[in-house]
């Protein structure tokens, strides 16, 4: 057992959506939670920026003494997870393997969507674990650059929203897949949005309740949960605008996010 936090972190408010489903799942497990802010979106950045941006993030969490890693972005887990692994002893999870498995157990028709920021469409990190699962299935990915900002801005529930969803998704609608994932942590905020366009027809997969049940897995192989069973403890950094992070991950989360700390994450 180890009562050491977990440590998250995303490029900026998403990957709330993966600390909201590890708070459900794992209600014992404290977790100290950094949100990029200061230099989102990640997925239209080089794989060598990309790369140095996460290093620069695990070395943080690092200095908060966590026990694992989970990397809730998926551009940062598309591009960088690897070469994590290979500098960092601390266990690391990524987004990418959860997502596109629970995908390929979901699709019926053998057509499955993949819906993302560019780096992680152009990186074909869904599609190649997707196609290595199951060579005949076809994989259809989707950049939706805007999405981010529009979760960023607390748009999700707007007609811009709806009017962008609709002409992003309109390709994946013609080649009638049956699955669709959500390549990207901001985009569960939207799902209602999304599943309104592409038709009750088509699953939503999200990679975020699907890594909060890997974390749970992996904690267990390892035998480092918590001994607590709830009363879990978060702690949340930025690197800007605590006050945007604030008003948005609260209604992600569900809860008043009270104490926000700023980092300079450049000096990592």
């Amino acid at each position: 057992m180890d009562n050491r936090p977990i440590g998250v972190f995303d490029s900026g408010i998403g990957g709330l959506t993966v600390l909201q489903e590890i708070m459900e799942q794992l209600p014992g497990e404290d977790v100290v939670y950094f949100g990029d802010t200061a230099r989102i979106p990640y997925g239209t950045r080089s794989r060598e920026t990309v790369i140095k941006y996460s290093f620069q993030c695990i070395r943080f969490l690092l200095s908060k003494d966590i026990k694992a890693i989970v990397i809730a972005c998926n551009t940062a887990s598309a591009m960088a997870l690897e070469e994590a692994r290979k500098v960092f002893e601390v266990p690391i999870l990524g987004v990418i393997d959860p997502g596109a498995n629970a995908a390929v157990s979901s699709t019926k028709n053998n057509k499955i969507g993949v819906i993302g920021t560019t780096g992680t469409i152009n990186s074909e990190a869904y599609q190649k674990k997707i196609r290595g699962a199951h060579p005949l299935l076809e994989v259809i990915g989707i950049s939706c650059p805007l999405f981010v900002p529009i979760v960023e801005e607390g748009w999700e529930d707007t007609d811009v929203a709806f009017i962008t969803a609709e002409k992003y998704l309109s390709e994946l609608k013609e080649h009638t897949i049956d699955t669709l994932v959500l390549g990207c942590t901001h985009y569960p905020i939207l799902r209602y949005t999304v599943g309104k366009v592409m038709g009750d027809g088509v699953k939503l997969i999200n990679p975020a309740y699907e890594t909060a049940k890997c974390t749970k897995k992996l904690l267990k192989e390892e035998e480092i949960l918590s001994e607590k069973v709830d009363g879990a403890k978060y702690e949340f950094y930025v690197s800007d605008d605590p006050e945007k992070f604030r008003r948005i991950g609260g209604n992600i989360l569900r809860k008043e996010i009270t104490t926000i700390q700023k980092v300079n994450i450049e000096l990592l």
